[in-house]
């Protein structure tokens, strides 16, 4: 007579449960192996420390006496946040479209087949390394550009009125971007038709609003998305939008898209 000896059922035998850590650490995973990761995010460092340091040094050597009163040194050293949010929208873009491109999404939603973590997991793990890494760069950028500016006695200190507002939300205002980005992703699947969209969303849609008459300007421009999340970004905070209800309003309009995602992952195909 054979005996048959089982073995009572442990945690490596139930090692196949979904749950959302290892959804999250399946994210983290992918997120850091693929290079266009680290390429794209070091462009948006280099981009805000290393062009906001050049940027600072020719407006210092360029300033006239009349331009004085209104030279304001932090938002100089910040100011190439603009082609950076580029870089970070787009990188958002490609945590969901590129595994649409490569047909890897299949296999991420057959091992999570309620969807929702894998939107929650991206969005929070890109969230997480995005806000550490720009405000990092936000930081460098600042204090770079102040020892720019220092030489032309223009530099301003973090203990300035708003400056310390600023510095933080510029990484705010990058973060609430690449989440954009990964919202449109996640709702277009291409990612020529995401990217174009948010270029439209962040250039187009102001340039736009700077063409309309000035009585419907006024009424319309301030709550456009990235008009809005600008907002926190001027020292000298602008009459028609308050700092923080402007990105509160810009990140609303992410969570919409956000929200809109999220329907859309559990009502169509992969």
């Amino acid at each position: 007579m054979t005996t048959t000896l089982t073995r009572p059922l442990g945690p490596a035998t139930r090692s196949g449960k979904v749950t959302l850590p290892r959804v999250l650490k399946s994210e983290w995973i992918k997120l850091r192996t693929v290079s266009s990761t680290s390429i794209t995010l070091l462009t948006a460092v280099a981009v805000m420390v290393g062009l906001g340091m050049l940027v600072s040094h020719l407006r210092a050597a360029d300033i006239s006496a009349g331009d004085m009163a209104h030279f304001n040194g932090a938002e100089i050293s910040l100011a190439m946040y603009r082609p950076a949010q580029l870089a970070i929208g787009v990188l958002g873009v490609l945590v969901f479209t590129g595994e649409y491109s490569t047909g890897m999404i299949h296999a991420t939603f057959t091992a999570v087949p309620g969807r929702l973590p894998v939107l929650a997991a991206k969005a929070a793990v890109f969230t997480g390394v995005v806000l550490v890494l720009m405000t990092a760069a936000s930081f460098a950028a600042f204090f770079g550009g102040q020892a720019v500016l220092s030489s032309a006695h223009l530099s301003t200190h973090l203990s300035d009125p708003g400056v310390t507002r600023v510095v933080f939300g510029t990484a705010l205002y990058l973060t609430v971007v690449g989440l954009l980005g990964v919202a449109l992703g996640a709702i277009v699947r291409s990612s020529a038709g995401a990217i174009a969209t948010l270029v439209g969303i962040l250039l187009v849609l102001p340039g736009l609003g700077a063409l309309l008459p000035s009585d419907w300007a006024q009424h319309i421009n301030p709550y456009l998305p990235s008009n809005a999340g600008q907002a926190v970004l001027l020292v000298v905070p602008d009459p028609a939008m308050a700092p923080w209800t402007g990105l509160a309003l810009f990140a609303g309009y992410t969570a919409v898209l956000l929200g809109a995602a999220a329907w859309l992952l559990q009502r169509r195909d992969a």
